[in-house]
C-alpha cells in the first residue's frame, strides 16, 4: 500500500465521513478480524493497543480484569470506555455514563487501573455519552447507537478500528484485483492523529488540577520545537500499530536525530545513571486517571523544550491552559529532586548536557 492522501485537519474527518457512509448500518465496513487475514502482523500490534478499547460493549469487556462500581452487575452495563492501561468507566443500559449509586448517592465509578483506586467522575451529573467522535469507527453525530437515548449519534463499530483510520474496507477485500484498486486509505501526516488527539483550539493546550490535560498531543507538538521548519509526523517516532509502551512501538530515538548531544550527555552523571532524555523532556507533566506526586501525572508530555527560568509559569493564573512553549523545571527536575526546590534547579538545568 502507498500513501494516497494527505489532508487538512479540517478535511480529514471529513474525508472519513464521506467513505463512512451509513455508519449506522455498518455500510462498507467489514471489522478488523476480516483485516487480521492479509494483515496479521498489523493486526496482532493493534489489537492490544489502547486504541481498540477506546469503547467496548459489555459482551466483549466483562472477561477483562477489571471491576464494576459498587452495586452493579454486568446486567446493568451496556458499553465500557477505556480499560486497558489507564481507566475504565462504565455506561449503563439507557446510555448515560454511569456517575453515581443506584439510588443517586454519591459512589466513585471510574477505575484507575495503574494503581486499583476509584475516582468521582462528574459526581452525580446525568452524563451521556458524547465521545464517539473519537472512540468509535464510522460515527456520525445523528442518532442514537442502539436507540439508547444517553449514547449521543451512532457508530459503525466500537472502538477505533483498522478502518476507523484506514477508512471502510468493503470495496477493498472484495478480490485481488479489486484489492489493488481500491487502496485503503494511508495517512501520514500529523493531521490524522490530531483529530482525536486534542481538545478544542489547536492553539491551545487546555489544563486541569496542576496538570495538562489527556490527549493533547497534537497542539502540544504544535506548539514544540519539532513543528518548526522541518517534516516530523507522529509517525516518525511512532509505529502506529503498536503501543508506546512494547518493544517496537518507538521507531526512533531521540539520538537518532540529536546525536552530538546524546554523545555529551552520556558522559554525564544523569547519563551515568540512566536517565533518558525523556525523562526531561517528555516528563508526565499530562493527567489521566492517576497522579505519582505534585509534579508527576501518568501521561507524556509533547512539548519537549525546557524552560530554565525558575520563575517561568507552566499554567496560566486560572490554571485552565499552559501558559509558554515550554515544560516548566517543577515537572523536568522536581519530580526526581523531591527534596529541591526551583531556584536550585534553575542553577544546574542550561548546563546538563
Amino acid at each position: 500500500m502507498k500513501t494516497v492522501l494527505k489532508l487538512g485537519i479540517l478535511t480529514v474527518g471529513s474525508i472519513l465521513l464521506a467513505f463512512a457512509g451509513n455508519a449506522s448500518a455498518e455500510k462498507g465496513y467489514v471489522g478488523s478480524e476480516t483485516c487480521f487475514k492479509c494483515h496479521p502482523g498489523q493486526y496482532n500490534d493493534f489489537i492490544v493497543s489502547g486504541h481498540s478499547y477506546k469503547l467496548s460493549r459489555a459482551k466483549d469487556a466483562r472477561n477483562r480484569p477489571i471491576p464494576l462500581p459498587e452495586g452493579y452487575t454486568w446486567d446493568d452495563i451496556s458499553y465500557v470506555i477505556g480499560g486497558k492501561y489507564k481507566k475504565s468507566r462504565y455506561i449503563d443500559n439507557n446510555g448515560f455514563i454511569i456517575t453515581g449509586a443506584k439510588d443517586g448517592s454519591e459512589l466513585k465509578t471510574q477505575f484507575n487501573i495503574e494503581d486499583g483506586s476509584w475516582s468521582f467522575y462528574h459526581k452525580g451529573e446525568k452524563k451521556p455519552y458524547n465521545c464517539g467522535g473519537c472512540h468509535t469507527t464510522g460515527y456520525q453525530k445523528e442518532g442514537h447507537q442502539d436507540g439508547r437515548e444517553g449514547l449521543i449519534g451512532t457508530w459503525a463499530q466500537p472502538g477505533i478500528t483498522c478502518e476507523a483510520c484506514h477508512g471502510p474496507a468493503g470495496d477493498h477485500i472484495r478480490s485481488d484485483e479489486l484489492a489493488k484498486v481500491n487502496k485503503m486509505m494511508i495517512v501520514q501526516e500529523m493531521q490524522l492523529c490530531g483529530e482525536c488527539h486534542i481538545r478544542g483550539d489547536k492553539d491551545k493546550i487546555p489544563a486541569s488540577g496542576g496538570f495538562i490535560k489527556h490527549h493533547e498531543q497534537f497542539n502540544e507538538a504544535l506548539r514544540g520545537p519539532h513543528n518548526e521548519g522541518n517534516d516530523l509526523t507522529c509517525i516518525t517516532c511512532h509505529d502506529q500499530h503498536k503501543s508506546a509502551k512494547f518493544k517496537g512501538g518507538i521507531k526512533a530515538s531521540c539520538e537518532s536525530c540529536h546525536e552530538d548531544v546524546g554523545r555529551a550527555f552520556a558522559a554525564t552523571t544523569h547519563g551515568g545513571f540512566g536517565v533518558d532524555c525523556i525523562e526531561c523532556h517528555m516528563p508526565r507533566a499530562s493527567k489521566s486517571a492517576t497522579k505519582k506526586g505534585e509534579f508527576e501525572g501518568d501521561v507524556r508530555t509533547h512539548i519537549f523544550r525546557i524552560a530554565t527560568d525558575a520563575d517561568a509559569k507552566m499554567f496560566t493564573d486560572d490554571g485552565k491552559y499552559v501558559a509558554g512553549d515550554s515544560v516548566t523545571l517543577d515537572f523536568v527536575c522536581l519530580h526526581c529532586h523531591q527534596n529541591k526546590d526551583l531556584k536550585w534547579a534553575a542553577l544546574y538545568a542550561k548546563e546538563i548536557h
